[in-house]
């Protein structure tokens, strides 16, 4: 009998990343519950295999490994420990693993919380999007005790193709994301800069893409979210306030440890200009189109998310 025999899983939050880790869940052979508030999410982890549970604290019973895939540190401490909160219903000793991005101060704070409940707790941040979700491919950087490993190795082999064990306490993985969410945020920034800027050149788009993305100004945001703007399709895959969010914990833990972030504050200003533009729910690549409104630019399509 293998691990997969014998772990029982439950994730809460099947939106776009959660919904695929909790399918891969599913067909790794490990009997999964999940949550959602949306109907139809529940409609596709039951056609994959997995069981639509009707509440947090459902999804939750008697599971050995519980998978938390919220926004941030307040929907993650909601749902485990507010009112009907799930983290009472698992078994003793069984494992949160708790995958939003937050500052690494709460998740020290949502560890401790988690071990007062005879509870482990692993702060696993994620990285890789709803794609690799899907696929069982994300990258899991994390940190926790090693029983905490150990008991989750089932479900984290099933989500990931890599799991970086960063250390044996909880806020080292928040602290990874951080450093990543920075990358990500500005590369995102600069990639959307630059092919407004291109547009303003008045050189051809797709041909600007095609000699980037074999160059060695290019980088994965770009690769990845230039098609966006090219194909003027801005529905979410990572929305502009996921950004405002991230890079805005960045600039507070700047902020309190006396480090500028020159770079990682003018890309939160420039989300934050697009999210006040009304594009905080679309695509990221969004930023983009906020540039070219502002300096009188025609992308192409050029249309609205949905």
């Amino acid at each position: 009998m293998t691990p997969s025999d014998t772990t029982t899983a439950g994730v809460i939050g099947l939106g776009s990343m959660g919904l695929g880790m909790a399918q891969s869940i599913a067909r790794a052979g490990i009997v999964v519950s999940g949550f959602d508030i949306n109907p139809a999410a529940l409609s596709k982890l039951a056609a994959s295999g997995g069981n639509a549970s009707r509440s947090a604290i459902e999804a939750a019973r008697n599971v050995d490994v519980l998978v938390v895939v919220v926004i941030n540190a307040r929907q993650t401490d909601a749902v485990l420990f507010g009112p009907g909160g799930a983290a009472a219903a698992m078994k003793p000793r069984g494992v949160i693993v708790s995958c939003a991005t937050m500052a690494p101060d709460e998740a020290r704070r949502l560890a401790a919380k988690s071990q007062a409940m005879d509870l482990e707790y692993l702060d696993a941040p994620i990285s890789g999007g709803a794609i690799k979700a899907a696929g069982g491919a994300l990258t899991v950087m994390a940190s926790g005790t090693t029983d905490a490993f150990a008991k989750a190795r089932p479900v984290l082999n099933a989500i990931a193709a890599t799991v970086h064990e960063l250390g044996n306490t909880a806020g080292i993985g928040a602290s990874f994301k951080m450093i990543n969410q920075l990358l990500a945020g500005v590369h995102i920034a600069a990639a959307c800069e630059a092919i407004t800027f291109a547009q303003k050149l008045g050189l051809d788009l797709r041909e600007v893409y095609k000699v980037i993305t074999g160059s060695a100004g290019n980088s994965w945001m770009f690769e990845n979210r230039i098609p966006h703007v090219l194909d003027g399709d801005y529905s979410p895959r990572s929305a502009v306030d996921i950004f405002t969010k991230d890079l805005g914990i960045v600039s507070d833990i700047g902020r309190s440890r006396q480090f500028p972030l020159h770079l990682a504050a003018t890309a939160l200003q420039m989300f934050l200009m697009t999210a006040a533009a009304g594009m905080g729910k679309d695509d990221d690549a969004s930023v983009a189109r906020m540039l070219a409104q502002v300096t009188g630019q025609d992308l192409p399509a050029n249309r609205q998310a949905g």
